[in-house]
């Protein structure tokens, strides 16, 4: 048997017949950018996230860069984040030209640990950035109290339909972005993102930012902005697959349930925590891998033709590109998850005999 981590084809192949007659619309109106689709999939997606705003972007990264740009991020400032995620949430914080302070994360959750915020905010500190890392909310009742004033950006991008004590991904914070990426569980049918806020003030800003800083009139920039408009077709192909999310998410609960009853009794895996209150969307499923065996067991999972991965092998504060700016920094929850973590098949359309065969695999091998 081959397990494929994720396979987009077969989401498809159930879907196709409206894909495809809506994007074969698109085509033949004529009208590929900003048109009737954006508008309308803006609209749906802030209603489903519980925001008043949503703001279709070419990406998740121009998302969290639009955000931080919005409320004043750049030369001069800090932002705190979290150490282990994509590279994509600390790049835009340099390519901003602020400084990036890495906190360390919570080891039952993988999201960042508030009391490190707490101790890294000085009155430098311009916007912090938790991260719903796996699809989990983070602590954001505890990281709000702590940030104060200071604005918080929501990095929902694995994170689209989960939610916790403080509301749905995508309402909590100041501003919040989503990727629809193809892996995601809202994927696009190639880039495309989402800023959603409940500020009018960041909404009209991110509205300029992301078309040339115009602000109404198409010649007149009002400031120096991106082209990072999320296009018709993208834009049609995720109003379909929204309609259709909370089926896909939950199909993706009852993958990660399987999973979980089945891992509780075997010794040297710890599956992920779900917290009390809390509703996980299982971007992926991360377990790890204690004494170890972590790096033993992905080889043996590969040998057996199942699809895994390493989310994250190296942490940020670790990454080539701040090569000797963070060597001195101590982060041993986010640099212990790097060695025993390791991400299993989720996606919705995965059949009950090829978990069985993952679980199987695992049991034999540890």
């Amino acid at each position: 048997m081959k397990v494929p981590l994720l396979n987009l084809t077969r989401q498809y192949e159930i879907i196709k017949e409206e894909i495809e007659r809506e994007v074969l619309g698109v085509l033949r109106s004529g009208w590929y950018i900003l048109g009737p689709n954006v508008k309308a999939f803006e609209e749906e997606s802030a209603k489903y996230c519980g925001a008043e705003f949503g703001i279709g972007l070419n990406s998740g990264t121009d998302a969290l860069r639009i955000a931080l740009k919005a409320v004043g991020v750049g030369p001069g400032t800090e932002v705190i984040t979290s150490a282990f995620s994509y590279f994509a949430t600390c790049e835009v914080i340099s390519d901003l030209g602020a400084k990036v302070v890495f906190a360390d994360i919570e080891p039952d959750t993988f999201n960042i640990d508030p009391d490190d915020i707490a101790r890294k905010i000085t009155p430098l500190t311009k916007a912090i950035i938790p991260i719903h890392l796996f699809g989990q909310l983070a602590d954001m009742d505890r990281i709000k109290d702590i940030a104060g004033k200071i604005p918080v950006i929501e990095d929902a991008c694995q994170a689209i339909g989960a939610t916790g004590p403080s509301g749905k991904a995508g309402s909590i914070g100041d501003a919040s972005a989503f990727s629809f990426f193809p892996s995601k569980n809202l994927g696009a049918a190639g880039d495309g993102g989402l800023l959603t806020t409940n500020s009018e003030d960041i909404f009209e800003a991110a509205l300029s930012l992301r078309n040339h800083g115009t602000a109404g009139d198409r010649y007149r920039h009002e400031s120096f902005g991106y082209n990072s408009r999320l296009d018709e077709i993208q834009a049609a192909v995720l109003r379909i697959k929204l309609r259709h999310l909370d089926e896909y998410n939950g199909k993706r609960r009852q993958n990660a349930e399987a999973y979980t009853t089945a891992f509780r009794d075997i010794e040297g895996i710890e599956p992920p925590t779900e917290r009390d209150r809390y509703s996980h969307m299982y971007h992926q499923y991360t377990v790890r891998v204690f004494n170890g065996k972590r790096d033993k067991l992905f080889e043996a999972l590969q040998a057996a033709n199942i699809g895994c991965a390493i989310y994250y092998l190296i942490p940020l504060h670790k990454q080539p590109a701040y090569s000797g700016l963070y060597d001195s920094l101590n982060l041993p929850v986010a640099d212990r998850a790097s060695l025993e973590v390791l991400s299993l098949p989720i996606f919705p359309e995965l059949c009950r005999d090829e978990i069985e065969y993952v679980i199987e695999t695992i049991t034999n091998n540890l």
